[in-house]
């Protein structure tokens, strides 16, 4: 997934996509919205495809200032201790078995460096694997938001995962266009959901 989709957001009204952009956009287009939706305005984050629920009372100004900065990931949420905080280092618990501590303790730099290399290591490895598993999981929690009743879900959710987008394509062909765009956008951008991208 993209840098920049992962900064994205995107919101519905009904089966209707409203705007897609950064949060602060996304976050005032709805607020206008909201003032005469006949059906019921989401948020969505595009890095995960779950829906947001955001505070818009107030004017603009007081909207934007309360949005978060950004995406918190839960160890940055704790409160740090001593160590290294400019370098963003987060101590949490490791238990493994008392021959891979030996093993890591013999290592140059310590247990600490040699589990920050392997780490770094299996990220370039498995990087390419990772950003797709983890489109495909936003692309299936969007689904599940709206998509959850529409015909041929289930199979359709086995076929994303399947990466088989000619069958996922056939089995969401007649849902809602915004929806089965979203879902494209989500799950295989750069390389979209759409017949001449998904008939391989």
């Amino acid at each position: 997934m993209s840098q920049q989709q992962s900064q994205t957001f995107t919101a519905f009204e009904g089966q209707r996509r409203l705007v897609s952009g950064p949060l602060g956009e996304v976050a005032l287009a709805v607020r206008r919205a909201e003032q005469r939706a006949a059906d019921r305005v989401a948020i969505f984050s595009d890095a995960t495809g779950r829906a947001i629920d955001l505070d818009l009372r107030g004017s603009d100004d007081e909207i934007v200032a309360r949005l978060p900065p950004g995406p918190v990931a839960p160890e940055a949420a704790a409160p740090r201790g001593r160590g290294r905080p400019k370098l963003g280092v987060v101590a949490r618990e490791v238990t493994l078995l008392p021959r891979h501590w030996e093993w890591l303790n013999a290592q140059p730099g310590g247990a600490s460096v040699a589990l920050r290399k392997l780490v770094e290591a299996a990220r370039r490895t498995h990087g390419d694997k990772d950003r797709s598993r983890a489109a495909r999981d936003a692309a299936y929690h969007f689904m599940s938001a709206m998509a959850g009743n529409l015909p041929h879900f289930e199979e359709a959710s086995r076929a994303l995962f399947a990466d088989d987008r000619r069958r996922l394509a056939t089995l969401i062909a007649a849902w809602p266009n915004d929806i089965r765009d979203h879902i494209g956008r989500l799950a295989f951008t750069p390389d979209p959901v759409d017949p001449s991208n998904m008939n391989r």
